[in-house]
């Protein structure tokens, strides 16, 4: 099948080797993969700051830059979720409203997509390691997602998945709340980071690049012994470059 690849803006400067590992995934489950370079911003900064006037601006170009024929994936759960949900206050009874909700029932986060569209959970990866999921808030309550990270997660050689303590409370990234709120923000990722230590993990992951990029900043600062990874780079470790499945 064809799928429309979305990038979000961080995940394009901070995480590349995300982006492509994603295009990697989609490609092993048989995806044909179409990548518009013209793709910006979902909108979400600006919303959540509450300045909806511009959202709109930039949401509307997402729109634009996408198809309506295509699924269309992202190795975000927070972007996932700001067009599936977020996208109804701003373009609810407005031109391109049909438009908006055809897309919106078109994308999905990499995880939802792969194991509930693609039908697949075992990607031949390898990662000796203690790991913990982090719930984030995007992915468990706007995109409802919760046990496809960790289907996929126990299908990789070597790698121990335990569950640790309020796994589905907040980092304490939030966007501009991290910034407003800093003391606050801080203490959620002490928490986040001291439940994940508390099992012997070595890894932290999650879909969302946005809390690992909370996570990480709080680990490096106080360096700590344990890692964050995205879901996708996880999959693709220990790949050789004629593996096939």
């Amino acid at each position: 099948m064809n799928v429309e690849l979305f990038i979000p803006c961080f995940v394009d400067q901070l995480y590349a080797e995300t982006a492509h590992n994603t295009v990697k995934l989609l490609e092993k489950a048989g995806c044909k993969v179409i990548y518009n370079p013209e793709q910006t911003c979902c909108g979400q900064p600006a919303y959540n700051a509450g300045f909806w006037d511009e959202a709109k601006e930039v949401g509307s170009k997402f729109l634009n830059d996408f198809s309506e024929q295509n699924y269309i994936v992202s190795p975000s759960a927070s972007c996932t979720g700001m067009v599936k949900n977020a996208y109804n206050n701003l373009f609810f009874n407005t031109a391109i409203h049909n438009k908006c909700r055809t897309i919106q029932s078109h994308i999905f986060e990499l995880s939802d997509f792969l194991v509930n569209i693609a039908k697949r959970d075992y990607f031949g990866a390898e990662l000796e390691a203690k790991v913990v999921y982090h719930d984030s808030c995007s992915a468990l309550r706007e995109c409802k997602i919760k046990e496809e990270p960790r289907l996929l997660l126990a299908k990789v050689h070597g790698l121990e998945l335990v569950e640790m303590k309020d796994n589905e409370t907040c980092c304490g990234f939030g966007g501009t709340f991290s910034v407003k709120f800093p003391d606050i923000s801080s203490a959620m990722a002490d928490q986040k980071v001291q439940n994940a230590l508390e099992t012997g993990a070595e890894y932290i992951v999650s879909t969302d690049a946005s809390c690992l990029l909370q996570l990480q900043a709080y680990i490096d600062a106080h360096q700590l012994p344990i890692k964050t990874m995205h879901l996708a780079d996880v999959l693709t470790t220990g790949w050789m470059e004629d593996a096939s499945l």
